[in-house]
């Protein structure tokens, strides 16, 4: 099952992340191994998994292919990639997504990356934060477009604005992209279940999920909150 049909067929459609830290460098595992916190992932439900593999939050390559070998759901590498063999070691490391983010990278090699993912059968999880960055973003009907609610000009520190994923949303639709996600800066279920009625057609969700109890809680308090608004 590709990402695309892993996460829009799903009855959680969550991305579930590992990451290593957060944004300001606090640790987010704790005493738990990358194949618990995958089994923990797994528990809840999770159509696929992100993985952080940029130095900023502690990732590695290693940790892509150490999460490779403990699941086989599709697998996002979440990094700032900007080169065709980087996408190509995405691929050989496990990976069936792969970031892009419209804001560091220029319109012709967005362009030539984007060509090259899906030349790979890479799904392309295209990264907007405004409405010009959306009208960027080349052939979307093979895209992800996700919205990201946090600001990499401040390194992910400051919280996330959800109101950012409702604004763009009608403008992300209009490119008729192959699937539409919020990412980051949703901890609270009620909001995610926000998102999710408003039309996302799913969500990725890495502190959030590892700073609470246990997935499979914070998912059921997601289910509860999507029933309600019912």
């Amino acid at each position: 099952m590709t990402f695309v049909q892993a996460l829009t067929s799903a009855a959680r459609p969550v991305i579930m992340e590992v990451k290593r830290r957060d944004a300001d460098g606090t640790d987010l595992m704790g005493a738990r191994t990358v194949a618990e916190v995958v089994a923990g992932y797994e528990e809840a439900g999770a159509p696929c998994v992100s993985v952080v593999t940029g130095r900023w939050f502690g990732g590695s390559e290693e940790l892509l292919s150490e999460v490779a070998a403990c699941t086989g759901l599709p697998l996002l590498r979440k990094d700032f990639l900007t080169s065709r063999r980087q996408l190509e070691r995405s691929r050989e490391l496990g990976a069936s997504a792969v970031l892009l983010t419209v804001k560091v990278l220029p319109a012709d090699v967005l362009a030539r990356l984007v060509d090259h993912a899906l030349d790979l059968g890479l799904t392309p999880f295209v990264e907007v934060a405004d409405a010009a960055e959306v009208a960027a973003v080349p052939r979307p009907s093979a895209c992800v477009i996700a919205v990201n609610n946090k600001d990499i000009a401040t390194r992910e520190r400051l919280p996330g604005n959800l109101d950012r994923s409702a604004a763009l949303l009608p403008a992300v639709l209009n490119t008729a992209p192959r699937c539409t996600v919020s990412a980051s800066g949703i901890t609270d279920p009620t909001d995610a279940a926000r998102l999710l009625d408003a039309g996302f057609n799913g969500l990725l969700i890495g502190t959030g999920l590892l700073r609470a109890t246990h997935p499979t809680q914070w998912c059921t308090a997601l289910d509860t909150a999507r029933a309600r608004s019912r």
